[in-house]
């Protein structure tokens, strides 16, 4: 359910059955019936009623925010506003994309950050979900492989497996943006810039970015013996939406 306190933190002591409502009724029930609508969906709904009533205020720029959070990416949101502005208002419009700019202004790594986005991934794309982005450092011939990755907001890789019977194993030296990683029954784990992360053979797991940022890594393949890489199957989309 989601836990909301703006109403009581602003209104508790001076409407406390407004600020109950609001919590309890309309962001703990109504917002949390992803069994009829998707977050997503309820966000880009919240953020239409609020264009086209011209209401562009701080309550516009949480719903935004929230947009961004459940997965509403960048492009989207400009696309909404662009198709909004014919139903609800030219000026209207150019009064919520000042807001969604500001909102969205982090959003800078489509470019692949420090390495360069390099070619679509396309040929390890049935392994993941979403577009990703390659681009070799190093010649894949050479004894020690250098790439940078780049994911789209929302992509990942699947489940896979580095073998090696000796040594082998990756590390990612995360470069851009905000990403995830996790091991099999683990807890997954937030990437930043500067993150490294170690992943040794025999270990299950998968990365990739987070729903409302692009991600960079590089990937480094460690050298060992009879290396191989096994991928499995896609992460779940009910696992991965619960991550924030």
């Amino acid at each position: 359910m989601v836990k909301q306190t703006a109403g009581q933190d602003s209104l508790g002591d001076f409407a406390p059955k407004f600020a109950e409502l609001n919590d309890d009724i309309l962001f703990g029930e109504v917002w949390s019936r992803e069994a009829q609508l998707s977050l997503k969906m309820r966000s880009i709904l919240t953020v239409s009623a609020l264009v086209s009533k011209g209401l562009v205020d701080s309550s516009f720029q949480f719903h935004v925010v929230n947009a961004k959070k459940n997965g509403v990416t960048k492009e989207e949101m400009a696309e909404i506003l662009t198709h909004l502005a014919f139903y609800a208002g030219w000026p209207n419009a150019w009064a919520a994309f000042r807001v969604a700019v500001d909102v969205y202004k982090e959003d800078n790594g489509a470019d692949g950050g420090l390495f360069g986005l390099g070619e679509p991934n396309t040929a390890y794309a049935p392994y993941f979900t979403g577009s990703s982005y390659l681009n070799p450092l190093t010649d894949p011939g050479q004894t020690i492989f250098l790439a940078n990755v780049t994911f789209e907001p929302g992509c990942r890789n699947n489940w896979h497996v580095h073998h090696a019977s000796k040594d082998g194993g990756q590390i990612l030296l995360c470069t851009n943006g905000r990403g995830w990683y996790q091991e099999w029954n683990r807890e997954a784990r937030e990437l930043f810039p500067g993150d490294v992360v170690f992943i040794p053979a025999g270990v299950k797991h998968w990365h990739g970015a987070a729903r409302d940022s692009w991600f960079s890594h590089v990937a480094f393949e460690a050298p060992g013996e009879d290396c191989s890489n096994e991928w499995l199957e896609p992460v779940d989309d009910e696992q991965y939406g619960k991550l924030r």
